[in-house]
């Protein structure tokens, strides 16, 4: 598995991310239903396949399967992201507390603002910002950023000197993104030029491209501006189709 850096963050890790969010809300999601000891073997799995990198949240209710797979593989060998809802500063900073207690980690490789769909949420939550960051300075956290699910907030993420990682739907179909390709991918690239870590989410569309997943990854991979790509694989068949993919595709020139 390619290993790649997340924009200037420092933060090193594979290409490939596996999401733990599948239709995931409200504490639960298609890789916590699918039993907690299932759920840890998927996560478990994926790293004995070379992916490191593991995409959580607090609304998914994947913290304490996340906990114990780190058990297992050992936590310095994983960088984990979670997400936050809260908006404001102390209920952003209890928050980053109890991640790292349910995640039984001293700190977490990066935590997003989630779902934000306010363009001018850089002054709207600026206390929530300022509480990530102090996060930050006490080690708690590596690296900040957003997910966002409006075109506005999504361009207001790409002007921020704050924003160090960006969680960003892309998909050549465009589907369930903030705006058309043509829109975003210019976004992206400022993201990437101004040196913030990207990731994309719904590259296959939430499985609507999925008769076309080659091509769905690699349209994203050749884009030369997004760093990592997350799926949210359910089994470990899947987790064996897409690393291979992801081998497949690494081979070929960006």
């Amino acid at each position: 598995m390619r290993e790649i850096t997340l924009g200037n963050s420092g933060i090193r890790t594979s290409q490939l991310a596996i999401g733990t969010g599948t239709v995931g809300w409200a504490g639960s999601s298609n890789q916590t239903r699918l039993g907690f000891d299932e759920c840890v073997e998927l996560l478990c799995y994926a790293y004995d396949r070379g992916v490191t990198f593991w995409d959580v949240a607090d609304q998914y209710g994947s913290h304490p399967q996340t906990a114990a797979a780190l058990r297992d593989v050992g936590r310095e060998s994983v960088v984990v992201t979670s997400k936050i809802t809260s908006r404001t500063g102390p209920t952003v900073t209890a928050d980053v507390e109890r991640f790292c207690r349910e995640l039984d980690t001293d700190y977490v490789d990066i935590v997003l603002l989630h779902c934000l769909t306010e363009a001018d949420w850089t002054s709207r939550y600026a206390d929530s910002m300022e509480a990530l960051s102090r996060a930050q300075e006490r080690g708690l956290v590596r690296a900040v950023g957003v997910s966002c699910h409006d075109f506005g907030a999504f361009q207001t993420a790409a002007d921020s000197p704050w924003v160090e990682v960006v969680l960003a739907r892309i998909n050549y179909a465009g589907l369930q993104m903030d705006a058309p390709p043509p829109d975003v991918v210019p976004v992206i690239e400022q993201m990437h030029a101004a040196g913030k870590g990207v990731y994309g989410m719904k590259v296959v569309g939430c499985g609507q491209l999925g008769h076309d997943v080659r091509g769905a990854l690699r349209y994203v991979l050749e884009l030369g501006c997004v760093d990592a790509i997350v799926l949210g694989m359910e089994s470990l068949d899947e987790i064996d189709e897409n690393v291979e993919l992801m081998e497949e595709l690494s081979l070929v020139p960006a």
